[in-house]
């Protein structure tokens, strides 16, 4: 096995034994990034010379008998709204390529810290709010598996990279699922935290709004379920940069062994692709011992949809600078969008966040019972490139077909989207949601789905005739 196919953990095992070196991992990497990264556009700024130093240095410290962490010596990349010192965050928009940031995200210097070695910066759509991974600055990301399908969004790039084997772990972040479909759509898994597990701190020209502030987290992508944990174990923990963070266990009381299987979360249909795979990753878990009921969860249309107005409703009044900043198909999203949810009054406004209190206590209250819920994450596979640009209809089927994957934003709990078969040339993926601050829940149960199943990549890109914009 070269390398590139490696998972993050036995890399950092490998380095850690003297059985290869940092540097050979890194140039490995970077070997492969070269090879594959012109098909899919996935990393948009390479960074051969710094990579390769920080890698002789993680070697020199294994030499010198230093304390290592599992992840020492291990390459990542990060999408480009996470703040990597001495290199742009640029958010896909051209006005921001020279915002070049002073110091790194709190998460981002943990990693470094343990030894991690940044690779490159990935691709996402202009200020991260578009399910299609195409900017005004880099391009679009194809999807490495079928270059006529998205490769998921925001966290687009991330995720083909890892699809591919030009790094074992990426950083992205997710506000309505941006980790979990573009894992989704590539074949690979990442794991959306708890939002105040992990310190985000960006130099943005504005502070977020408030459900971002609330809602949307970060976190890893990667091939193996044992690498979303040691990096979760590296990045987890309070920082005053991000106020709103704590620093919680890891792991809690051993929870019962029940997942609760729903096909059809919000009612609006699924996909046969979906179906095949919730059915499939139900009967293993019931095969490990968990006690598996279907069952119909509550408030998932009605909390999402709040949730997405809310989205809408603070989009609408964002700065000049963001609406200025967009590319046109994100234009086009971004009105198509607004359309579809509607946007809220002061009162709808108060309203919608007042009453996540009472979804949150219901879905408390089944967990519970059932401290997994097993689901589709988007009930169909990836849709034709340009599908989220072609009305206000085209956009509320997307809506329709990522509820759940929305509500669990709103809701702040923690969830794993893991691959569990191909279909039709295209990857099939399940959600696994835990309870607040139980991502190991959520990560026990991926495990044993991978243990079955065994991972789907790293791949070679499918040829694409072009790479254009949409």
């Amino acid at each position: 096995m070269e390398l590139w196919q490696m998972g993050a953990v036995e890399l950092g095992q490998l380095i850690r034994q003297r059985r290869t070196t940092s540097r050979e991992v890194v140039q490995a990497h970077l070997d492969r990034l070269a090879d594959v990264n012109p098909h899919i556009n996935a990393v948009v700024e390479t960074r051969t010379e710094q990579a390769l130093h920080a890698a002789g240095q993680a070697d020199q410290a294994i030499r010198d008998g230093h304390p290592t962490s599992r992840l020492h010596g291990v390459p990542f990349t990060l999408k480009t709204n996470i703040d990597l010192a001495g290199s742009a965050t640029t958010h896909g928009v051209p006005a921001l390529q020279h915002a070049v940031a002073a110091a790194d995200s709190p998460h981002v210097a943990r990693l470094r810290e343990a030894g991690a070695v940044p690779l490159g910066r990935t691709n996402m759509p202009n200020f991260g709010f578009r399910w299609h991974t195409d900017s005004s600055l880099y391009g679009p990301t194809l999807n490495p598996w079928d270059p006529t399908r998205t490769p998921g969004g925001s966290s687009g790039g991330d995720a083909a990279a890892v699809a591919t084997g030009i790094t074992p772990l990426a950083l992205g972040n997710d506000y309505g699922g941006s980790i979990r479909w573009p894992a989704q759509a590539c074949g690979v898994t990442g794991l959306r935290p708890t939002r105040t597990r992990v310190p985000y701190h960006s130099a943005a020209p504005a502070e977020l709004p408030f459900t971002l502030q609330m809602c949307a987290t970060n976190g890893p992508i990667a091939r193996r379920v044992a690498d979303l944990r040691a990096a979760l174990q590296i990045i987890a923990g309070q920082h005053a940069a991000d106020p709103w963070t704590v620093s919680a266990p890891l792991t809690g009381p051993e929870l019962p062994r029940r997942a609760a299987v729903t096909f059809d979360p919000a009612g609006t249909g699924v996909s046969p692709h979906a179906a095949e795979a919730v059915q499939r990753a139900a009967d293993t878990l019931a095969d490990a011992g968990y006690a598996v009921d279907r069952i119909d969860p509550p408030d998932v249309e009605s909390a999402a949809r709040a949730f997405a107005a809310l989205a809408a409703t603070e989009i609408r009044l964002s700065p000049p600078f963001w609406h200025e900043s967009l590319s046109p198909g994100q234009r086009r999203f971004v009105e198509d969008f607004t359309e579809a949810t509607g946007v809220l009054t002061l009162d709808s406004y108060v309203r919608a966040l007042s009453d996540r209190l009472a979804t949150a206590r219901a879905w408390a209250h089944l967990q519970e019972r059932y401290p997994i819920i097993l689901a589709p994450g988007n009930t169909h596979p990836p849709f034709p490139v340009g599908t989220d640009t072609r009305g206000s209809g085209a956009v509320s089927a997307l809506i329709d077909q990522s509820l759940l994957v929305i509500l669990v934003n709103f809701l702040d709990l923690p969830a794993v989207v893991t691959p569990v078969g191909v279909s039709g040339g295209l990857p099939q993926a399940v959600q696994l949601i835990g309870p607040r601050y139980r991502e190991d829940v959520c990560l026990q149960a991926a495990q044993v789905l991978e243990d079955r199943f065994g991972t789907f990549t790293p791949i070679a890109p499918r040829p694409a005739e072009q790479l254009a914009h949409v």
